[in-house]
């Protein structure tokens, strides 16, 4: 795939038209109040810092954008890697030592790998740190690479803190530390793999991803978008695959005993 910048027509929004859209938040608000869910104050909570959130990411990228140098462009990937390695970790129930180091090395190898990979030999940049394209692409494998990690690690530990006297029995017999545990890592390594897969079961049937639409709603022809949307699950598969498997391999090696034991204690509970 050729880098090719076409110039697209859209219709721009305005302060007010966002305004206009705000008033769509009145139905669940609406619905919250009648039911007494009583998550009226966090919608208007999440719904300001989304505008404030954007608000203020969109004149960072404006900036970066147009400064076009990588040592403004690098700085801002590994904040986002560390925001997103924060939010993987507290969404989990279970932690280890070294858990949130871990997710940071984890998601920076799987998306560092995946992103940089796609951008130099598919789309085929004219330089590495392209922020038009680096910054998008690893926010999007983020996004999803931190919910393989958290589910993929939640359910690790806790099945192996729920498995313990398994976990003995087969340690007991003579099995390795590696075997006694196998069934409860790969496990982990499922549950974190679960939701881009099932979300490329439905893609295009059921779902529009919102890389695709928000392509087509700014002018780009339906078959650029979807190409492009087909090239990011791959990516997002790819990247969360890599970081699942680095995590919990990892986080075996932290709570394995040299003496062919696991390490209870330093499984750990989190209540987020």
């Amino acid at each position: 795939m050729s880098l090719v910048i076409a110039t697209v027509d859209y219709i721009q929004l305005t302060p007010w038209d966002l305004a206009l859209a705000a008033v769509l938040l009145l139905i669940p608000a609406a619905i919250s109040i009648a039911l007494r869910l009583g998550l009226e104050k966090n919608l208007a909570i999440a719904s300001f810092r989304t505008v404030v959130q954007l608000a203020f990411l969109g004149l960072i990228l404006e900036w970066v954008f147009g400064a076009d140098r990588w040592f403004y462009v690098v700085p801002m990937l590994a904040v986002m890697l560390f925001f997103a390695a924060r939010a993987a970790i507290q969404r989990s129930t279970k932690r280890f030592p070294g858990s949130y180091l871990t997710a940071f090395a984890a998601l920076t190898l799987a998306t560092s790998v995946t992103t940089f990979g796609v951008t130099e030999l598919v789309i085929g940049v004219e330089q590495w740190y392209e922020p038009q394209y680096v910054i998008p692409l690893l926010g999007m494998l983020l996004g999803n690479g931190l919910t393989g990690i958290s589910l993929s690690l939640d359910r690790m530990l806790s099945d192996l803190m729920a498995q313990r006297s398994a976990v003995e029995a087969r340690l007991a017999l003579g099995a390795s530390l590696w075997r006694a545990c196998r069934p409860w890592v790969r496990e982990g390594l499922r549950n974190g793999m679960i939701p881009i897969i099932n979300s490329m079961m439905i893609v295009g049937l059921v779902s529009l991803p919102g890389m695709m639409t928000g392509q087509i709603l700014a002018g780009v022809p339906p078959a650029d978008a979807v190409a492009y949307q087909i090239l990011i699950m791959f990516m997002i598969a790819a990247a969360t695959a890599l970081a699942v498997i680095v995590l919990c391999l990892i986080a075996f090696k932290v709570v394995s005993h040299p003496e062919h034991r696991v390490r209870w204690d330093a499984i750990t509970r989190h209540e987020g």
